[in-house]
């Protein structure tokens, strides 16, 4: 069975639906991206798959005993309080000195155990907010905007090692993102949404589903000349993959 599933999802909020119809499933192992305009569901139905926000319509199934590791987009420090990064990791549930270093050296960040959160720049501040994620050693990690701040190279540099997460733990990643030209490259399959599931499919796919350009256009700051340069020769003749319109 699929780690996690929406059938026939809708949210309200408000008085305001933001979701309808939404079906989708996450497998074992598969980067999925949604991808979507500004206020267009992403973080609702990230909240919703969490348990955090009910549908008003449909259901959500998870498989039995899946584990979910969570990066939020932004996380408030109060800097008028010491916090140094082994107590973060050890919020909400204490761990292991040895399991919090194999955690930061997982996410390339050896030697910040004992340094204080307000210290870490962007990027290390985000690695820290993985590596407690990984802690709970997940089925499935779900991201919401989880590079949202850092600039080009940190946003790559980040979605490189969630790659490398995904193959040396075998979890899922669900994440929601604005990178469009590193979703391209980095994901599985992506999600284009808008309220509803526009299309949906692999990314070489999504790219050429007018749901997608009618919401994007073409000037995605190089995104479709970057990736059609880089994969097309290998996906062209590639016939896996439909983009499913909804």
């Amino acid at each position: 069975m699929s780690l996690i599933a929406a059938e026939h999802l809708a949210v309200r909020l408000g008085g305001r639906e933001v979701l309808h119809h939404v079906d989708l499933s996450i497998d074992a192992g598969e980067i999925v991206t949604i991808v979507g305009p500004n206020g267009s569901g992403k973080s609702t139905l990230l909240r919703a798959l969490l348990g955090v926000v009910q549908p008003s319509k449909g259901r959500i199934t998870r498989k039995p005993g899946l584990r979910i590791g969570y990066v939020p987009q932004k996380l408030h420090i109060d800097p008028t309080m010491p916090m140094p990064v082994a107590r973060f990791l050890s919020l909400p549930e204490r761990q292991s000195a040895q399991d919090m270093a194999q955690a930061l050296e997982r996410v390339g960040l050896p030697d910040v155990l004992h340094q204080d959160m307000t210290t870490l720049s962007g990027g290390q501040f985000q690695r820290v907010l993985l590596a407690r994620a990984l802690l709970s050693r997940p089925d499935i990690l779900i991201l919401d905007e989880a590079t949202a701040g850092l600039d080009q190279p940190g946003t790559a540099a980040f979605y490189r090692l969630i790659e490398d997460v995904r193959r040396d733990l075998g979890c899922a990643v669900l994440s929601v993102s604005h990178d469009l030209h590193v979703v391209m490259s980095a994901s599985d399959r992506v999600i284009c949404l808008n309220g509803h599931i526009c299309c949906s499919g692999a990314p070489h796919v999504v790219r050429n589903a007018p749901e997608y350009r009618a919401l994007f256009g073409h000037g995605t700051g190089g995104a479709f000349a970057l990736y059609q340069h880089e994969h097309d020769h290998d996906h062209d003749h590639d016939h896996e993959g439909h983009a499913h319109a909804g």
